[in-house]
């Protein structure tokens, strides 16, 4: 058997961490196992699909370097549904009801209060061809019901381990409007039927309603696919995803936040595992270990920390061919290996590049906090090639003219040269920054 995943996202938002994980996920258990990955979009929501938001899935997906083999679209595929639907309403495994939404809401509200479950009695099932013609002359149109089986439902989740629902404890789903559009329910098991589909991986809010579209498949007369449904992630207090976190899309965390996509990566892919998250630069080794015997039941913690530390790790590792052309594109121009070993280990982000850039070959604001000091260091600058040397060279022969040593002889240098009091190896910095540019700043010349 070829394994065959899917990720569904609705074109109705931006991609978020949440979502993210999901397709990271999905993706590694595919190319693991050597199979295909599906990208479905899940656009029947015609108003509030968009075709920009289609695009930034794309635009996310492939920034992560999860590339799908295949591509459909739901709202491409109404007459197959439509098909489906009259054969299962035919067989009586879809069937018509005609109570409103307030009518609905009180017979839960009733249930409840009589202690007993929410469930859908199926009233509309005792209803005769006349009661019903009687409602659709008052003006009501059917939503339509998938008729359950009340016998046992079960599956050995990949996550979860065996799992069992009856279904008389569960309501018969709505999975058609009353205006006559489909709900996500039967639509997603007649596409993942129909693309042959494996292997489901989503989030444990959907353990219920697999048990219905497990009955769906079979009504269906379809293979049940398997199943592996992930613990929601919390934040780092271990309470549910907070706005704050969950709405962090990739596109910010690309765009605004500037970093790596194996960042994200290697942090979603062994979030709630027994792994630990390794700074790696490219997804095979994710793939190679894949397994979701390492996945726990217990709810993941995300720290967006993690992100950074990971970032910061990635960058250090970075070859400069690897980033000579990025570090062009943020202005960085005629760029070499020097200047990248020199600023690499101070970089938290590959973006902070270009301000060290600025720092080595543009203008900075002179800060000249101890002008004596650094008339009688700038006439000490000696003369041109310099070299790894050079720094020390000169700073002892400072030393020996003023007596300064320690904090007191290289801040005052440091401050002048670069504007900041921390930063990259002066032995690296200084001969990148150049002696006109030294001088200049030590003199307060611009």
């Amino acid at each position: 058997m070829t394994v065959k995943t899917r990720f569904a996202p609705s074109p109705t938002g931006l991609l978020h961490v949440g979502n993210a994980r999901t397709a990271l996920i999905t993706w590694l258990f595919s190319r693991h196992e050597g199979g295909q990955f599906l990208l479905r979009l899940d656009d029947t929501d015609a108003e509030r699909s968009e075709a920009r938001f289609t695009a930034a899935i794309h635009a996310d997906l492939m920034w992560l370097g999860l590339a799908w083999d295949l591509e459909a679209r739901q709202s491409e595929r109404w007459e197959v549904y439509e098909d489906r639907f009259q054969a299962l309403k035919r067989e009586g495994r879809l069937y018509p009801c005609y109570e409103t939404a307030e009518e609905l809401s009180l017979r839960r509200t009733v249930q409840l209060q009589q202690g007993r479950p929410p469930i859908y009695d199926r009233a509309a099932l005792r209803l005769g061809e006349a009661e019903r013609a009687r409602l659709e002359a008052e003006g009501r149109r059917p939503h339509w019901r998938f008729r359950l089986e009340h016998e046992a439902i079960v599956w050995d989740d990949l996550v979860r381990g065996p799992v069992r629902f009856e279904g008389a404890d569960l309501s018969d789903p709505v999975v058609i409007r009353a205006d006559g559009r489909p709900l996500y329910h039967l639509c997603s098991v007649i596409d993942d039927a129909d693309f042959g589909i494996t292997h489901v991986i989503r989030g444990e809010d959907h353990v219920a309603n697999t048990a219905t579209h497990v009955q769906m498949f079979q009504a269906l007369g379809e293979p049940v696919p398997g199943f592996a449904h992930l613990p929601l992630v919390a934040d780092a207090e271990g309470r549910g995803l907070s706005k704050r976190i969950g709405s962090l899309s990739l596109e910010s965390l690309r765009e605004e936040e500037g970093l790596e996509p194996m960042a994200i990566a290697n942090v979603l892919a062994r979030l709630g595992t027994s792994q630990p998250v390794e700074a790696f630069t490219s997804l095979a080794p994710l793939v190679e270990s894949f397994d979701f015997r390492h996945f726990a039941r217990a709810t993941p913690k995300l720290d967006p920390a993690e992100f950074n530390r990971v970032n910061r790790q990635i960058v250090h590792g970075l070859p400069f061919e690897a980033v000579a052309a990025r570090l062009e594109a943020l202005g960085c121009r005629s760029v070499d290996a020097a200047f990248w070993e020199a600023v690499r280990p101070n970089l938290e982000k590959l973006g902070e590049a270009a301000d060290w850039w600025t720092i080595a070959r543009g203008e900075i604001a002179p800060m000249r906090d101890d002008p004596g000091f650094l008339d009688e260091a700038a006439g000490l600058l000696p003369p041109e090639p310099w070299g790894p040397e050079t720094w020390k060279d000169w700073t002892q022969a400072v030393k020996a003219a003023t007596g300064r040593k320690g904090r007191d002889l290289f801040r005052p240098l440091r401050l002048a040269l670069t504007g900041l009091d921390h930063g990259p190896e002066m032995a690296q910095l200084l001969p990148l920054i150049g002696r006109a540019r030294a001088l200049a700043r030590l003199t307060g010349q611009r």
